[in-house]
């Protein structure tokens, strides 16, 4: 059913770029690829997470996000995506942007993120959220460097550093640093390419305690090829430790590469239980014992 879904995803994103207006019609994907619509259904989420009108849906946003960005004026991009009038895309803009498209046009201008830098075992813990959810995490050892990566990050929002404010959101976090699967869920507020949604919803659903490859999460989203790119998309997520891009690991054995360093990837690991050779729970001995992380990301 791999095959079917990803023909489902190609046709729908053929319909997007002709610049349709609404929903792309379940009835008529499923015709497209030879499929049953409840069928079909049950297989999107199943593979991707998502329903087929909600990846439709992600696909437009990333092409008006992108005709943004590049300097569109507000209305001929929505146009393009395939909204039918300002009122509809205004209406749902805080659901699909997080702020207006103008705001969004201007790089987040206008959008206020809370922020605080907290001690862990495994170093200095940044942790950024708007009103509506976590949107940021970093790791590292210099307070001035993780705030610099946050200002990169979000170069025209307005940051305010919250300690108290954020007290709750850390210690779920935490939670996450020390292991715990017991550790309740985190609100979200981030964006990505549907690709890249596709992969952090694979993420997501790896059982605690368990790694999958890269090109296990390749084929699970229906894109079996795309082994790399699913690498890709696992450095591009925001919130690492949450969406847990730790436990995708090469298929030649290791822990392979991770933006927070391989040491505090087996660390991470090996706190939650992961079958993978090597792996210890103290940070100082991960960092002994660490080798160039493979390139092999099948």
């Amino acid at each position: 059913m791999g095959e079917t879904v990803a023909a489902a995803c190609r046709f729908i994103e053929g319909r997007v770029a002709d610049g349709s207006d609404g929903a792309v019609p379940l009835a008529e994907v499923a015709a497209a690829v030879g499929a049953s619509p409840d069928g079909l259904r049950r297989a999107f989420v199943r593979i991707l997470g998502v329903t087929p009108r909600q990846y439709a849906d992600t696909r437009r946003r990333e092409r008006l996000r992108g005709a943004l960005r590049t300097g569109t004026d507000v209305t001929g991009a929505l146009f393009d995506a395939g909204y039918g009038s300002t009122s509809r895309l205004y209406e749902s803009a805080h659901e699909h942007l997080g702020m207006t498209p103008a705001s969004y046009k201007a790089g987040g201008a206008g959008a206020t993120i809370d922020w605080t830098v907290t001690d862990c075992d495994l170093g200095r813990l940044l942790v950024a959220a708007t009103e509506r959810g976590l949107c940021f995490i970093q790791l590292g050892d210099d307070d001035a460097e993780l705030e610099a990566r946050l200002v990169a990050e979000f170069p025209r929002a307005v940051l305010a550093r919250d300690d108290a404010a954020l007290g709750t959101l850390v210690d779920a976090v935490l939670q996450r640093v020390a292991g715990d699967a017991t550790a309740a869920d985190i609100p979200l507020d981030i964006t990505g390419t549907a690709f890249q949604r596709r992969v952090w919803e694979a993420l997501r659903h790896i059982p605690y305690g368990e790694v999958r490859t890269y090109g296990e999460i390749a084929i699970e989203i229906g894109t079996p090829h795309a082994v790399r790119a699913v690498g890709t998309a696992c450095g591009a997520n925001p919130v690492a430790l949450v969406i847990p891009c730790h436990r995708v690991v090469p298929k030649s054995g290791g822990v392979g590469n991770y933006g927070f360093g391989p040491a505090r990837k087996k660390v991470l690991l090996a706190r939650e239980g992961a079958s993978v050779p090597g792996l210890v729970k103290d940070l100082d001995v991960a960092r002994d014992h660490d080798t160039a992380p493979t390139l092999d990301l099948q």
